[in-house]
């Protein structure tokens, strides 16, 4: 038990770094009109490398404005250039000392209320979901809290956008993600119990998704971070 508690804590301070370069990302006002896509990663790629000294990332880095937002992760849509009153979303994955951070985050640059009412609604289903999880953790499989997250989407008046809403985190590099692995993701196919262990009897940790899309706007959201 001590070492599952030492490994959540080092995920936990990952996470805590990772939050904190977001928050310099606001800060700096990195995020403006007329920036590519490319040019804002790098640009968070090089702020990252100045506060923690780190190069290394887990997954790609990903940012993505406007119609690019409707894309779940595995896509790669062509570059986009930051415009007026754009929703823009970033999804990282920093390795701090080998341990894996992986928060997700959207900005909406202006006024625009539905944008803003997306960006608002990710957070509080987020949490919402944050609770059913830990109401329920010792039971609940992929699944269903996949299941139970789409629910959600319609709850807040959007679509869900990816098959899955989560993964496995941990020490890098952690358990393989590799294609329909789905015991791997809180996805709808995955019906063993989020709680099983992994195949060394260790304690798994999961980070949880929320990806709001609205087809017709052209607009969506994203938000995830550690959820146990």
């Amino acid at each position: 038990m001590e070492k599952q508690n030492k490994i959540k804590q080092e995920l936990i301070e990952a996470e805590q770094k990772a939050c904190y370069l977001f928050e310099t990302i606001e800060k700096k006002g990195l995020i403006q009109v007329g920036k590519t896509e490319h040019q804002l990663n790098m640009e968070v790629f090089e702020l990252a490398f100045q506060l923690f000294g780190i190069k290394k990332y887990w997954h790609k880095r990903i940012v993505r404005a406007g119609k690019n937002t409707l894309f779940p992760y595995k896509e790669n849509p062509p570059d986009l250039t930051l415009q007026a009153d754009d929703i823009v979303f970033f999804d990282f994955g920093p390795v701090f000392e080998e341990w894996e951070a992986d928060i997700g985050r959207t900005y909406v640059m202006g006024t625009n209320e539905k944008k803003l009412k997306l960006k608002n609604d990710i957070e509080l289903a987020w949490r919402e979901g944050k609770e059913f999880y830990d109401a329920n953790k010792e039971s609940i499989t992929g699944a269903a809290f996949y299941e139970y997250t789409t629910r959600l989407a319609s709850k807040y008046g959007w679509d869900y956008g990816n098959e899955h809403c989560g993964h496995l985190i941990g020490n890098f590099p952690h358990e393989q993600l590799i294609g329909e692995e789905t015991i791997n993701y809180i996805h709808p196919l995955n019906n063993t119990k989020m709680s099983d262990k992994d195949k060394n009897g260790n304690k798994r940790f999961w980070i949880y998704e929320i990806h709001f899309v609205d087809t017709k706007l052209e607009i969506g959201g994203f938000f995830e971070q550690l959820v146990s």
